[in-house]
């Protein structure tokens, strides 16, 4: 499970499990997220996230209204990463699938956040809020994650960095026969 952390140090997040094949290229489950000192009432929160991985399945455009993205707005935060603007002519056409994207050093995808953990039924918290989402760039090869918040009513381009925190000397089990 990678841990990450983002320079502050006030976000933690770890990929408790994903599912990331051509056949669903979609996540069950994503990060949740740690962050500290963001609410009087929560001093630590912890969230889960629902994520869509930009494949065979997800494209580029964001197809859920209630999340208030429109095609513009979703080139306007693709376009801000480096790694998708070669992608971008073609990205544009509704019917673009980013092929073999498991193959590719970057995963592009969009990261909703779902819910409080453990209390899955919290869907509202004074001074949070739950009702944007992410447009996710994963680095396959070193492992960071940069990622930009979107919502209507927040401040544009919302920026999330996180770098990979390695195991510092944990080894995997190992079976002996």
């Amino acid at each position: 499970m990678p841990t990450y952390d983002d320079e502050e140090g006030y976000v933690s997040s770890s990929i408790e499990s994903g599912e990331i094949t051509e056949a669903s290229s979609s996540v069950s489950t994503l990060p949740s997220r740690s962050e500290q000192s963001l609410t009087p009432d929560h001093p630590t929160l912890t969230t889960y996230f629902d994520g869509e991985i930009i494949g065979p399945k997800y494209t580029f455009q964001t197809r859920h209204p209630s999340w208030g993205a429109t095609d513009k707005t979703d080139m306007q935060h693709w376009n801000r990463f480096p790694a998708w603007r070669q992608l971008g002519k073609q990205a544009k056409k509704p019917d673009f699938h980013y092929k073999n994207f498991t193959q590719r050093e970057n995963i592009f995808m969009r990261w909703k956040e779902s819910f409080l953990v453990p209390d899955h039924r919290v869907r509202e918290i004074s001074g949070a809020s739950f009702e944007g989402f992410y447009y996710i760039c994963f680095n396959q090869i070193s492992g960071d994650i940069s990622g930009i918040y979107f919502h209507a009513k927040s401040e544009k381009y919302q920026q999330l960095e996180l770098k990979h925190v390695g195991d510092r000397g944990c080894f995997p089990a190992i079976e002996f026969r």
